[in-house]
């Protein structure tokens, strides 16, 4: 149990505690405030006691708190936070973040994904708390993201069962594998201008759990893990499954994929394998993720057949 303050420290044991197999309960929340974090990406962070005027600037810190049972807590939303439909939603910017605009709300945490237009020194300054959680690369940096967030407001025990849930839908989809050892050549599209996701990425880590090889890990540029490939480089790769991450912002279906040029004759056009991801899941990196992971799975096994 914590006494006086708490270390970050505590989220390596939580994330380890949880194995994928481990049916418990989550343990009750244990916290006891004041709270001092030493993290990566926001340096020593100290909670007073339990934030209950939380803002968010990123729509998967919203997702995670929510997750975690620190719904409640959170006054102030951004403008891109759309789930779950109960996020106080306002009109702060994630990409442009407006310092008296926040401190006008009274925060006591601010979440963020970056640390754009120097908001995290500015509200240090101002004595408000602030972690950043920026893109995960796999899965671990997601889970290990929402015990952070879970320790920062109280709901440690409740972020250990979130990951514990998770850990074992990702084990128990993973088990659902008909492939054999067998590879499934996939090309993962960011945007219309052929964007990808090598396997550095948090999507393209999915992409190797579901037994997928990824076309665009020899890619020029995939060193960046988001290299931007060519139609003419998707066409050679010939991958049997095109994941769509891009379909609702450019309004892209399998049949327009089908009519580039070239692409008609590509196996995961040829045997209808052109699999559409929701936008914000996919570019997102909380809970929801095993949704994404599960139709990767479903792709794999039906391109195998």
């Amino acid at each position: 149990m914590l006494k006086k303050s708490a270390s970050i420290a505590l989220a390596l044991a939580l994330l380890t505690a949880c194995s994928s197999g481990d049916k418990k309960a989550a343990p009750a929340n244990s916290v006891k405030f004041p709270v001092t974090m030493s993290t990566q990406h926001s340096g020593q962070v100290r909670i007073n006691s339990a934030p209950m005027s939380i803002i968010s600037l990123s729509p998967t810190a919203t997702e995670d708190l929510f997750a975690v049972g620190a719904g409640s807590q959170v006054v102030a939303v951004d403008s891109l936070s759309n789930y779950p439909s109960n996020a106080p939603k306002s009109d702060l910017d994630a990409f442009t973040p407006n310092i008296e605009a926040i401190l006008a709300k009274k925060p006591d945490l601010v979440v963020l994904s970056n640390d754009m237009n120097n908001v995290l020194a500015a509200l240090k300054k101002a004595n408000v708390p602030v972690l950043i959680e920026p893109a995960a690369k796999n899965l671990d940096d997601a889970y290990f993201q929402i015990l952070e967030l879970g320790i920062a407001t109280g709901h440690d025990g409740d972020s250990n069962g979130v990951v514990n849930s998770l850990k074992k839908q990702v084990s128990d989809t993973q088990a659902k594998l008909m492939t054999a050892g067998k590879k499934t050549p996939a090309y993962i599209e960011i945007d219309n201008t052929y964007y990808s996701a090598t396997s550095s990425t948090l999507l393209g880590s999915l992409l190797a759990l579901a037994s997928g090889t990824n076309i665009a890990d020899k890619a020029p540029g995939a060193s960046s893990g988001y290299p931007q490939l060519s139609a003419e480089y998707v066409v050679k790769a010939n991958p049997q499954i095109i994941f769509l991450t891009d379909a609702k912002a450019y309004n892209i279906t399998a049949d327009s994929v089908a009519k580039r040029p070239g692409f008609a004759n590509v196996s995961a056009v040829k045997n209808n394998h052109v699999v559409t991801l929701d936008d914000d899941i996919a570019q997102r990196w909380g809970p929801r993720t095993i949704d994404v992971f599960k139709q990767m799975v479903d792709a794999v096994n039906a391109a195998s057949n």
